[in-house]
């Protein structure tokens, strides 16, 4: 199996929709860091990747200048579904 986006078809399970607003991701950033990262199995069996993105906002009343999210996905065939999507905001320092 090619571990990286290969063309495929990416879908959201309605769990993952959810999450959206109350995790602080977008599908946006989400899709691309599905098509631009390097994928691994986690602890389940289940694929995921990471990706940082500038953020330099407030998430839960602190300022924060990055975001990483971390999808949680299954590949069948040539669908990619996305089960869950973790978001983690922090400060990066030179």
């Amino acid at each position: 199996m090619d571990f990286r986006y290969n063309g495929q078809t990416i879908q959201w399970t309605l769990h993952a929709e959810g999450y959206e607003f109350r995790r602080g991701f977008t599908k946006i950033e989400v899709e691309q860091a599905i098509r631009s990262s390097d994928w691994v199995f986690n602890s389940k069996g289940r694929l995921e990747c990471r990706k940082n993105f500038p953020f330099n906002n407030v998430w839960n009343q602190r300022f924060y200048s990055m975001k990483q999210v971390r999808p949680i996905f299954v590949v069948e065939g040539e669908v990619i579904t996305i089960i869950t999507v973790y978001a983690y905001f922090f400060n990066y320092e030179n």
